[in-house]
């Protein structure tokens, strides 16, 4: 009997399965001393205990992205080692802070399975959920992945599609207790603006790239224990290329997007979001952002539903879509998601 693990396969999902996954992560310092080395993030709140508790919380968490791709890579094994591709999320929200010492683990409800027209892969939903030591979710999201068929004999599933949110209300999202922006320090921010000072259809290009390199996105996808062949071995693709994990694309561009909206300092929610074409190692990524929506959540703190698009090549532009209604073969990544801002 083999003792290896082949992963799951295409045939191998039914919708209403529960998949315990594997390897609970404790977090330490070290994963935001790594995680500011691989992305130039500067958002004050995950770098100082002082800030954050001048914003009352009771230390400074670790980034939310950092939290979502800890609980992400534990997924992987399960739903995503023969993947093609990770195609998209909905309803993200994040429900707690992650902080040093707490440890991670992630569990997924298959939602939906579609067979694609070639009959060699289909297509997988999950709702994936972290939870800390204490039992306590501390975010959850869906998304939809590409992944290959075993046997490509085998008998087409029921398609299942989800009905899944266009987008989260305000009245969705969790603000962390105790979270306040009254005494906020724009000077130790880096940045003047305010909820008010941004209007919605307002566009910012972040103007600032950054080249990806090979080792650093393998090194980032090991960080976060992310195990999907298409990362790693080259021979996995007829391209021969190792195709870059799309959270990491997600992080530099959320890094990228301080210099215009370095006072965005938690995301709460992820409404939508698509990797909109494949990333690889000598892309230079840039991004530009608009302001979707606004609402008010306290007398200190306002939210900003804003969309965030990831383009590779020379100048980010404005690049989204074509006369055909297709991503610009430049456009990597278009992320729905809600932040939160001092008013």
């Amino acid at each position: 009997m083999s003792k290896t693990n082949a992963g799951n396969f295409f045939e191998d999902y039914t919708v209403g399965q529960t998949l315990t996954h594997a390897t609970p992560r404790t977090i330490s310092g070290g994963e935001r001393a790594v995680y500011t080395s691989l992305y130039p993030t500067r958002f004050a709140l995950y770098s100082s205990d002082e800030f954050a508790r001048a914003c009352g919380l009771p230390k400074s968490p670790i980034e939310d992205l950092a939290a979502f791709h800890i609980v992400f890579g534990k997924s992987v094994p399960d739903i995503s080692l023969n993947a093609v591709a990770n195609l998209g999320y909905a309803e993200g929200r994040f429900l707690l802070p992650v902080y040093a010492g707490d440890t991670l683990t992630t569990t997924s409800e298959v939602i939906g399975v579609k067979q694609n027209s070639s009959g060699k892969t289909g297509v997988v939903w999950v709702r994936s959920t972290g939870h800390n030591q204490r039992g306590e979710a501390v975010l959850e999201y869906v998304r939809w992945v590409m992944v290959r068929k075993r046997n490509i004999n085998a008998p087409a599933p029921e398609t299942v599609i989800p009905e899944l949110k266009a987008g989260l209300s305000v009245d969705d999202l969790v603000i962390p207790e105790g979270l306040t922006f009254s005494d906020y320090d724009f000077d130790l921010a880096g940045g003047p603006h305010r909820w008010g000072d941004y209007e919605i259809g307002e566009k910012i290009d972040h103007v600032d790239g950054v080249t990806i390199e090979e080792a650093e996105h393998m090194l980032a996808a090991r960080l976060w224990q992310n195990t999907a062949k298409v990362h790693f071995d080259a021979t996995n693709r007829p391209d021969g290329k190792r195709l870059i994990y799309g959270g990491h694309v997600i992080s530099m561009a959320r890094a990228l997007s301080f210099n215009g909206l370095a006072n965005a300092q938690m995301i709460v929610g992820i409404n939508a979001g698509t990797h909109a074409n494949p990333c690889f190692a000598g892309d230079t990524i840039r991004v530009w952002s608009e302001v979707l929506d606004k609402a008010k959540v306290s007398d200190s703190i306002g939210a900003l539903r804003m969309r965030m698009v990831a383009t590779k090549g020379p100048s980010a532009g404005f690049l989204l879509r074509g006369a055909d209604g297709k991503y610009d073969p430049d456009v990597l990544l278009d992320l729905d998601y809600w932040c939160l801002i001092p008013c």
